[in-house]
């Protein structure tokens, strides 16, 4: 089938990226992901097999999808991980792929990742303190993430760090991640925390928002300069003068952005998201366990697309009025 690039929502944006979950699985226990007792990982049978994912992603580049952003949990932890990028790498039409990891199982995969040309990697680091860091992901993992951002800063695959800014967690490490730019040509982004850390929360008070970030930056660096972005940029990006990488915010919980997403997302259990916020709006599993062909899921995603909320909040409402509060794990949506 030849690519339909690309194809538009009710609201005429185009959806031109894939975020896709391998798995709800994770060596970590970040405390805005995961409940400290972890959350209760699918059933093996539950998870789409690499044949299954490798078909919804070809059918989704057919309908004009050209990046895909490989995620968790954290990737890595499954197996076999590595043959299956090899199998999407081979997709005609499909012009990036990236993955967002946090780092811990990495270091090994480099050489491959810049082998298959993965065009970006996300890498999770809230904290440049260890006993902090380990507080926050209940791990004691520091050691090895700062190794694979060593061995990154080496490779030539392109990268950025992201962390989320949590209250009372990590607020002292902004300066020092934003002072890794200075002898590194690295994104560090800053994401508001957000409601998905399976214990519910949808109604809670963000302290550090997006604009709070960038006081807190602009007190450090008066002379911030603030990039053009790209037309679907999730981040607000700056830099400071003289520095080699630059720096982003991500008004994740705010919502800022939503009028240019062209972005979706299926997670681990085959449900496709077509925003953040939503419940999940289509399980794309059933219909290929049930013997679907191409044509009918094609059709079942158009007509999805053509439904889409028109933001983060619309969705959120819409969960509301079928009495369904935002309850999941990021490390199963798919971060």
């Amino acid at each position: 089938m030849d690519n339909e690039a690309p194809i538009y929502d009710n609201h005429g944006r185009p959806i031109t990226y894939l975020r896709l979950s391998v798995t709800d699985r994770c060596n970590l226990r970040c405390k805005y992901c995961m409940p400290a007792a972890g959350i209760n990982f699918l059933p093996r049978e539950e998870i789409l097999s690499y044949e299954e994912l490798e078909r919804i992603v070809r059918i989704l580049v057919d309908l004009g999808i050209s990046k895909v952003r490989i995620t968790g949990g954290e990737p890595f932890v499954r197996n076999d991980l590595i043959d299956f990028l090899e199998q999407i790498s081979r997709l005609e039409g499909l012009e990036k792929i990236a993955l967002t990891t946090n780092g811990t199982l990495l270091a090994p995969h480099i050489p491959t990742l810049e082998e298959l040309g993965i065009s970006s990697i996300n890498l999770s680091l809230d904290s440049l303190d260890r006993k902090r860091f380990e507080e926050i992901t209940r791990r004691d993992q520091f050691k090895k993430v700062m190794e694979t951002f060593h061995l990154l800063t080496e490779s030539s695959i392109p990268f950025k760090i992201n962390a989320v800014v949590m209250e009372n967690q990590n607020t002292e490490d902004i300066i020092p991640l934003a002072e890794l730019t200075r002898d590194y040509a690295v994104s560090v982004r800053f994401i508001e925390e957000m409601p998905f850390n399976g214990e519910g929360g949808n109604d809670s008070v963000l302290t550090w928002t997006h604009d709070k970030i960038l006081d807190h930056l602009k007190d450090y660096y008066p002379d911030l300069e603030q990039m053009q972005a790209g037309p679907h940029s999730t981040s607000t990006n700056y830099k400071v003068p003289g520095y080699r990488g630059k720096l982003g915010i991500i008004a994740a919980f705010s919502r800022t952005f939503c009028g240019t997403c062209n972005r979706i997302r299926i997670d681990a259990q085959g449900t496709l998201k077509t925003c953040l916020y939503d419940s999940g709006v289509l399980s794309i599993k059933k219909f290929i366990r049930d013997g679907a062909t191409d044509a009918e899921i094609i059709k079942l995603f158009r007509h999805t697309f053509a439904n889409r909320a028109k933001d983060g909040f619309e969705a959120e409402q819409r969960r509301k009025e079928n009495h369904n509060p935002i309850r999941e794990s990021m490390s199963l949506i798919g971060g």
